[in-house]
């Protein structure tokens, strides 16, 4: 019996289709085997390779391919699968268009308001200027750039991950050792460095965390991405904010809570994050601590409950970060080295981004001018322009304040 094939179709018709059928078929087990399955044209990283053809698939030459990490969809939403914003200098198209939607490519931190910081430190060629915080050198790189190859620049950080990503970032933009010199030290031991130097005619420090590690995970900074909770700064040394939690009691915790961040929930997220280690259960993960603080606020009216914990998440992680860092002990240092390391007539410039920074700089500036250590300071914050808060949203909180050296 005829199948029902044979009987729509001619023989030699039906030959040609089997021929079409086993074509596709073998197209199939070569694009999904283990070698070809991205590596058909050109590559993701730029690597040509030659096309199928119906007897299979010319091999490669090349190095064998490392493979990108694979996402679901169109679009890649974890860190790791945001391959093409961690390369910037290779896709420029797709940072410009994260950018334009007023987002931070991954692995990267945009500068803030660069224009008025070097409105303010005037930077001359042949000066030897600071940054305090290198990050990922975006502020770096601009007062290089006003140096125009005279001069000297000196650069700290404590976070040894991406500070050697930057000394590389930089070099390749032709900034080297014959013009810049990168410290593995914290600002709080800013006259070690001065007196290297010689002094500094312009100081810039950028306080904070910067965007490139927020959005990784593995760092632990953000509540909105599971990770580790870790907080270091300098990941090389320290106990990590899983850790710091087991030493505290509630009492304590409290107290770190309310002064480093103001937390009106202190109290009630302090009780549910304590019963749970008593209870030998390890809060250790950032969806861990997310989990507790919305369990802590239950009682909140519904309406206003999810504000409400995105808020506290955002105060609980500032609070822990600033403890586990000694984030105001190093501040209240630097900022009493400070004039020190500046020559007469130089200018420091600082970025604050939350209340507590602010008050302490504010403080100091004006203890300075009292004293005679300064002779100008700024009468009152200097904000990012509206346009800049657009372009980047984590630019909203910063507040700038400056002084010059008597």
């Amino acid at each position: 019996m005829k199948s029902m094939e044979s009987v729509f179709w001619p023989a030699s018709e039906n030959g040609r289709r089997k021929k079409h059928k086993m074509d596709q078929d073998k197209r199939k087990e070569i694009i999904n085997s283990s070698e070809t399955q991205e590596d058909l044209g050109v590559r993701e990283d730029g690597v040509q390779v030659t096309g199928v053809q119906e007897s299979g698939i010319q091999s490669e030459s090349a190095v064998p391919h490392k493979r990108r990490v694979r996402y679901k969809g169109t679009h890649p939403r974890k860190f790791e699968e945001k391959y093409k914003e961690h390369q910037p200098e290779k896709y420029r198209d797709t940072i410009e268009k994260v950018i334009s939607k007023g987002s931070t490519p991954a692995g990267m931190h945009i500068s803030i308001m660069v224009n008025e910081i070097l409105d303010f430190l005037q930077i001359q060629p042949g000066q030897t200027g600071l940054d305090a915080t290198l990050g990922y050198g975006g502020h770096t790189g601009h007062m290089l750039e006003q140096l125009k190859g005279q001069g000297h620049m000196w650069a700290l950080d404590v976070d040894t991950i991406e500070m050697e990503k930057t000394r590389k970032r930089l070099a390749e933009r032709g900034f080297g050792p014959d013009i810049l010199t990168i410290k593995h030290l914290n600002f709080a031991n800013i006259d070690q460095v001065a007196e290297e130097a010689g002094g500094f005619d312009f100081i810039l420090a950028d306080l904070g965390v910067s965007s490139m590690q927020i959005d990784n995970p593995e760092r632990g900074f953000s509540y909105k991405t599971d990770g580790p909770l870790d907080l270091r700064l300098d990941s090389s040394r320290g106990m990590t904010a899983a850790e710091r939690l087991k030493e505290l009691d509630e009492e304590e915790l409290v107290g770190m809570l309310v002064e480093n961040s103001d937390e009106p929930y202190a109290k009630e997220i302090a009780r549910r994050v304590m019963r749970e280690l008593r209870n030998g259960n390890a809060v250790d993960t950032t969806t861990r601590l997310r989990e507790l603080i919305e369990e802590a606020l239950v009682f909140l009216p519904v309406a206003d409950r999810k504000e409400a914990v995105k808020k506290s998440c955002q105060r609980c992680f500032q609070a822990l970060r600033i403890d586990i860092n000694s984030e105001f002990e190093v501040l209240y240092s630097f900022l009493d080295k400070l004039p020190g390391a500046l020559k007469p007539g130089g200018r420091a410039a600082i970025l604050t981004f939350h209340s507590g920074e602010d008050r302490l700089v504010k403080r100091a500036f004006k203890d300075g001018k009292k004293a005679g250590l300064y002779s100008e300071i700024s009468a009152d914050v200097i904000r990012p322009s509206a346009e800049e808060c657009i372009k980047n949203g984590r630019a909203r909180s910063t507040k700038l304040r400056w002084a010059i050296r008597g």
